[in-house]
């Protein structure tokens, strides 16, 4: 039986960034908690607001769009953290649009396959990178 708290392990987790409910959990188990201790735990921060997937998902997603990320791609990692879908949508919702993300990048790259191979290794979709990267109709890609 571990000598701190599941609480603590969990806070401890949580110090640096936020983290989903199912991730909390995995983590308690890997360190040895019992059920029981585990769901207490995590309750305890649930009700106290300290644990949020609502709130981890918005800021995962405009962490991830920050750095390049299509939609697809942050899709892709919320459901690696076992968030609920309908959560997924919401923290899409709530960041710039995919396609104004790639027009950003296009702006800084510029047209071309190199783009369109680089959009397309962050997540996004292939109408986006279709519509954003061809400059004009003879730079159609494909």
């Amino acid at each position: 039986m571990p000598s701190e708290s599941a609480v603590d392990v969990a806070l401890r987790a949580l110090r640096h960034r936020d983290r989903s409910t199912t991730e909390i959990r995995e983590r308690l188990d890997a360190a040895g908690y019992a059920h029981t201790e585990r769901d207490e735990a995590v309750d305890t921060l649930l009700r106290t607001g300290v644990l949020d997937d609502a709130r981890f998902s918005a800021l995962r997603a405009q962490a991830l769009a920050e750095r390049g990320a299509g939609d697809m791609r942050i899709r892709h990692e919320l459901g690696r953290a076992s968030v609920p879908e309908e959560l997924v949508d919401d923290a899409l919702g709530s960041i710039e649009p995919e396609a104004e993300r790639a027009r950003s990048v296009v702006a800084r790259r510029g047209p071309g396959p190199r783009t369109a191979r680089f959009l397309h290794g962050k997540g996004f979709s292939d109408e986006i990178v279709a519509g954003v990267v061809a400059g004009s109709p003879e730079d159609e890609l494909g």
